[in-house]
């Protein structure tokens, strides 16, 4: 009796430890795998939309794990990083850059722009302690409503960029096409049993949360997670929490301007204007379904999250236009979204 106590409580602890949610997402992928293979479809087509996708969002889901680290919760203002690297794309075509000095020039300028941008942010965010997740959603708003009109008024002359006719204004989607379209996706790729893998994009994803993973064990990183987890040891110990979380903020700026042009580079497009808008919430999606908390963040949570969301998207519109005739995925895609949210703001302190 009590050998089968033992074994289903630490079976409880293990599906504790994997999570309710993820555990179904989880049961649901692999069910969709299953019908893709059972109606013969492109099974190795879908493990590469996959993969693509995970490569291409994955940055953006990791520029989330400072803030929460940080202690300023679920960064909803992601898109004042990713407007940073706009501007940077932007300017690299408008300059000519092209090839791997376009995609520097792109990743460089974002960043750069994303330091007082993240200042700036940070700054607001510490004179509304409490209310960061909702200061960081309208404020997200506002900017891309901001730069619409930036768009438009921007000096920007190149004729690939503007709108043909009176050539002003930036146009709503530009081609990447002659620049740096999939330069990372290109980079070391292969073929292994039909699927193509974008090496490069995924050692560029790998890579970036191994820095991220070490900045956390330095001194800085430490310095921001104690100021998180126990403000008044930390001010005792002679940390600021009002500088950690402005640090912290500044970094998930500036990881959210270099996501959007490996994002771009990826797709090989750039979209303007209200393209941003939305853009945290399916980032802020991947992470809770990989486990992570408003308070708590992980590099494990990140991947998961990421690879479980983004497989999702990418198998379930054939899946469900080939068993049924119509397509639900979006409605899923909203459900999944959605709820995730929801329900990691109504458990702040689970695991």
């Amino acid at each position: 009796m009590s050998r089968a106590v033992t074994e289903r409580s630490g079976l409880q602890e293990h599906l504790r430890e994997i999570g309710f949610p993820r555990l179904v997402i989880g049961v649901f992928l692999v069910l969709l795998f299953s019908i893709a293979i059972a109606t013969r479809m492109d099974v190795p087509g879908l493990v590469t939309d996959s993969l693509l996708r995970v490569g291409r969002n994955g940055l953006l889901v990791l520029a989330l794990l400072p803030a929460v680290q940080g202690g300023v919760g679920l960064n909803f203002g992601l898109p004042l990083g990713i407007l940073c690297g706009l501007v940077g794309c932007v300017t690299a075509l408008e300059f000519k850059f092209v090839g791997w000095p376009g995609l520097a020039a792109a990743s460089l300028i974002g960043m750069g722009l994303a330091v007082p941008v993240g200042w700036g942010y940070g700054w607001l965010l510490n004179r509304t302690r409490g209310q960061e997740m909702m200061v960081g959603t309208y404020l997200g708003f506002a900017a891309v409503s901001f730069m619409s009109m930036f768009w438009v008024l921007a000096p920007y002359r190149d004729p690939s960029l503007v709108w043909a006719i009176g050539g002003k204004g930036l146009r709503t989607t530009l081609t990447l096409a002659g620049g740096f379209d999939k330069l990372l996706d290109k980079l070391w790729a292969f073929q292994i049993g039909g699927v193509r893998v974008p090496t490069g994009t995924l050692l560029l994803f790998a890579a970036m949360c191994a820095l991220v993973w070490l900045f956390f064990r330095s001194r800085a990183g430490i310095s921001i997670s104690a100021a998180r987890s126990n403000p008044r040891f930390a001010r005792a110990a002679g940390i600021s929490d009002t500088q950690t979380r402005t640090q912290a903020t500044i970094m998930s700026t500036a990881l959210g301007a270099l996501g959007i042009v490996v994002f771009a580079q990826s797709y090989g497009f750039v979209q303007l204007y209200t393209a941003p808008l939305l853009m945290a919430f399916p980032a802020v999606a991947c992470l809770l379904i990989g486990g992570a908390a408003v308070s708590r963040a992980t590099i494990t949570h990140v991947v998961v999250g990421t690879v479980l969301f983004q497989s999702i998207l990418t198998v379930a519109l054939p899946v469900t236009q080939r068993v049924i005739e119509g397509d639900i995925s979006e409605t899923a895609r909203l459900i999944i979204q959605n709820g995730m949210i929801l329900y990691a703001l109504t458990r702040k302190n689970d695991r």
